[in-house]
């Protein structure tokens, strides 16, 4: 069974970065992409950013030129950079690796942006 295992997050300043990751129990080239939606209170669930199979990147536009997804296969791994962080940041995000479209789900890891 798939097993995807996050790290990172935790409380910033506006205007700070953190970087959290997903380490997945297998090859991460087995999923057509894999990636973080957010959720936050009093908001639907929102795609933040994914990577496919083919290394294509793609971003709601709210993040767009602040995080950066990637991935390290060696470590079966995939990061969110998060720069110029602002309070409407603040969500659940959750990791998630996709084939077709079932999806595996990370336990989510809390991003608390606040002064």
């Amino acid at each position: 069974q798939v097993q995807l295992v996050e790290s990172g997050g935790g409380s910033v300043q506006p205007g700070g970065s953190l970087t959290i990751a997903c380490k997945v129990s297998e090859n991460i080239f087995n999923f057509n992409a894999m990636g973080w939606y957010r959720l936050a209170p009093g908001k639907e669930r929102e795609l933040v950013a994914d990577i496919n199979v083919g290394g294509k990147t793609t971003y709601v536009d709210s993040v767009q030129g602040r995080f950066t997804i990637s991935r390290d296969h060696a470590k079966n791994t995939v990061y969110l950079q998060m720069h110029s962080l602002k309070s409407e940041d603040t969500a659940v995000y959750k990791c998630f690796a996709r084939i077709l479209q079932r999806y595996t789900w990370g336990q989510g890891t809390q991003v608390t942006v606040s002064s």
